[in-house]
């Protein structure tokens, strides 16, 4: 598979234009569980085609139960300088029922090795909207996640999806999904703590300290173009999405015949503008009603949904930027998609 990503950057050399790549993230599945030697020679020719920045911000997704202390070793001369720990939970029952491989004790090991190792830029991922959880389960959560004091901390909403154990469990009645209700206080609950605890809440999913917002992510949100190599990685440059295919063997069979395994799509005025608004109302920059006005011909200060939305408190607008309100958050892919033209 590694001789596939290296063929494919080659083939996709020119896909960025000449853009300044400033992160590299192994993310999807389990990159860190791909040898070391390996990941060197992935982020080697990443650097020798599109030039990633000395200073680049080079992040690799994990679980605590590979993290070793003579992995992280490894991961750090090879050059890793970020990392995203898949916690999900603290408590041992809940990561049982998640069928994940780790345990709590390995979070705080792995997590202390990487401290002891030297890595300065730990992210930590957190799932809330757990059902049938015991009164205090996420407020427990949200302080230990809190105590272990990493630079940025994600959350998401547990997700059911159908081909999946958990789609599996609904449909048989087995699993019944936590509450809206449930989900907005466990939300409120995150934000409210994180704050108080120095944490700036920059996009609806993810907060960080002063400073260590995750480079890959604000470039994600901000519409930067990015190119993603591998199955199922999804690729866009502005004007255009590229998403390759799932199926391992279809993706090796297509690189060894040198070609993309992947399906464009040429986004239309309607589908930029929409992205836009999608992207940039889940962030703390907002949308900037001079772009959308220059840039598409899309006057938004002129919907009256607009308006109702400021009358409601749910938007505020700063400056030239139109932003979420906590209110708002709550709603946000809602409004975005009652905004799209």
């Amino acid at each position: 598979m590694t001789r596939s990503l290296l063929h494919e950057m080659e083939l996709q050399r020119l896909y960025l234009s000449g853009h300044t790549v400033d992160t590299l993230y192994f993310g999807g599945g389990t990159p860190s569980l791909l040898p070391v030697d390996q990941l060197e020679s992935l982020m080697a020719k990443a650097k020798e085609l599109f030039g990633i920045h000395p200073d680049g911000e080079i992040t690799l997704e994990a679980n605590p139960d590979d993290l070793t202390p003579e992995t992280l070793h490894k991961l750090k001369e090879a050059g890793i300088n970020r990392l995203s720990i898949g916690v999900q939970s603290f408590d041992d029952g809940v990561l049982r029922w998640m069928n994940r491989g780790h345990t709590s004790s390995q979070i705080f090991t792995s997590y202390q090795a990487a401290r002891a190792i030297g890595f300065s830029a730990i992210s930590i991922d957190l799932i809330y909207g757990i059902p049938n959880q015991a009164d205090g389960y996420w407020a427990n959560t949200v302080r230990q996640a809190i105590e272990l004091e990493p630079e940025h901390i994600s959350a998401y909403h547990l997700t059911i999806e159908d081909r999946t154990a958990f789609g599996s469990w609904k449909k048989r009645g087995k699993l019944v999904e936590a509450t809206d209700e449930q989900a907005a206080r466990e939300f409120e609950h995150l934000m409210d703590q994180l704050e108080k605890a120095g944490y700036e809440h920059y996009e609806i999913s993810n907060f960080a300290r002063a400073g260590r917002y995750g480079l890959h992510n604000s470039n994600y949100w901000k519409g930067e173009h990015y190119l993603g190599i591998g199955p199922s990685a999804h690729s866009f440059n502005g004007v255009s999405r590229q998403f390759n295919v799932a199926n391992n063997h279809l993706y090796i069979k297509a690189i060894g015949r040198h070609e993309v395994p992947a399906e464009k799509e040429i986004l239309t005025r309607e589908n930029q503008v929409n992205e836009y608004l999608f992207t940039g109302l889940r962030t703390r920059w907002g949308c900037s009603v001079q772009k959308l006005k220059e840039t598409w011909g899309y006057d938004l200060l002129a919907v009256p949904y607009t308006q109702q939305l400021l009358e409601q408190k749910f938007l505020v607008l700063e400056d030239d930027r139109l932003v979420l309100t906590r209110l708002g958050k709550f709603q946000a892919d809602k409004i975005a998609a009652d905004l799209f033209v």
